[in-house]
């Protein structure tokens, strides 16, 4: 178009200038190829312009074709540059998807007497997991346990941290014991890991990671809840939100030697068709152009969803409105509602707790 309108009205226009604007447009619109071409185009455009405008002899026109050529050389380069980044963060994609399916499975619909959904929102960007954690297990013909925790920092970086208690979880909450003690060997297991940890110096509270236990026995008695330094759950009762705020507050886990406080089981009445919902504290420290965090238990006290999978879609879309760009922290969260009963067909911790589900999880760690 720049250089008909230069050949039908010669001299109005100085169409060599203008014939910069396509390599440098091309890059964003083009692949390589295309760009080398709008390029090579551009150059053959200007040449013909120059010829009948006085020839490349003249001064401005031999600028305008260096200008050119170095321009449409520079858009190759930077197309190049991009595909090679896209290609980059499509590795890194793949690798951080397949990463969250062995850190991260998606929690089974249904467990014992329970449904559950889960939800996870990281902060890097192109990363889909990070520090904040949950899983679930069972204790056949007794309970359904569930965990949710929030490794210190956030992204990549947490992943580690993350790994351990998931590890530790789903080698010891299966088996039959009481809350507080299944709570007590998970710390060990933890610590135990964070004194094998190569160098020398490494401070221990860099390690800390909060959690909150949850037991939901099959008889339909009441739930009994850890909390170790995580934020409160909540608990849907016929729309009505409670804090279930911990009787005896208990420090995170990964303190190691710096603590021996004894974690404490409070029990907590779950009706059938209540629903609890599990977060971390990326969600109500999430906070939106004027500074307010989310006010995450208002907001659930007016959801009328009828189901945990619809309960989280609603917070999630409501949090992202809320904050109104990318969050600035891993954000997890699980909901969990009480069914009439355990179905018929019970699958067992196999299903949630396979035999050496922990040493794959270790391997795929190390290699990743």
């Amino acid at each position: 178009m720049i250089t008909l309108a230069e050949l039908l009205a010669p001299g109005s226009i100085d169409g060599g200038q203008l014939l910069t604007i396509a390599p440098a447009m091309a890059p964003f619109l083009a692949g390589i190829r295309a760009t080398a071409l709008t390029g090579g185009l551009a150059v053959a455009a200007q040449t013909s312009l120059a010829q009948i405008n006085g020839g490349l002899a003249r001064t401005n026109h031999m600028q305008q074709f260096i200008a050119l050529i170095a321009l449409s050389a520079l858009a190759v380069l930077v197309c190049f540059a991009w595909e090679r980044h896209q290609r980059t963060l499509e590795r890194v994609r793949t690798v951080s998807e397949a990463v969250q399916q062995v850190l991260l499975p998606p929690l089974p619909p249904h467990v014992g007497v329970v449904r559950t959904a889960s939800h996870y929102l990281a902060a890097a960007e192109a990363a889909q997991v990070g520090g904040d954690l949950y899983a679930v297990t069972r204790v056949p013909g007794r309970c359904t346990r569930i965990i949710l925790g929030d490794a210190r920092g956030h992204g990549l970086e947490a992943v580690p941290d993350a790994s351990r208690l998931i590890n530790a979880f789903w080698e010891t909450a299966h088996r039959w014991a009481p809350l507080p003690e299944i709570v007590a060997d998970m710390e060990a297991s933890v610590c135990c890991r964070l004194s094998e940890l190569p160098g020398p110096g490494t401070a221990i509270a860099e390690h800390l990671i909060t959690a909150v236990v949850v037991e939901i026995p099959d008889d339909h008695g009441p739930a009994l809840i850890v909390n170790c330094g995580h934020p409160p759950p909540l608990l849907l009762h016929e729309g009505v939100v409670t804090t279930l705020e911990a009787c005896e507050p208990t420090p995170p886990m990964g303190l190691c030697e710096l603590t021996g406080c004894p974690r404490r089981a409070d029990p907590v009445p779950f009706a059938i068709g209540d629903m609890l919902l599990l977060y971390t504290d990326g969600v109500i420290e999430a906070r939106d152009t004027e500074g307010s965090f989310y006010p995450l238990a208002e907001r659930i006290a007016t959801c009328t969803a009828s189901s945990p999978d619809v309960l989280l879609a609603d917070v999630h879309r409501d949090l992202l409105e809320h904050v109104g760009s990318r969050l600035t922290d891993d954000a997890a969260m699980v909901a969990i509602e009480h069914m009439p009963s355990v179905p018929h067909n019970e699958p067992g911790a196999a299903r949630y707790c396979e035999p050496g589900a922990a040493a794959v999880l270790r391997r795929s760690h190390s290699t990743a």
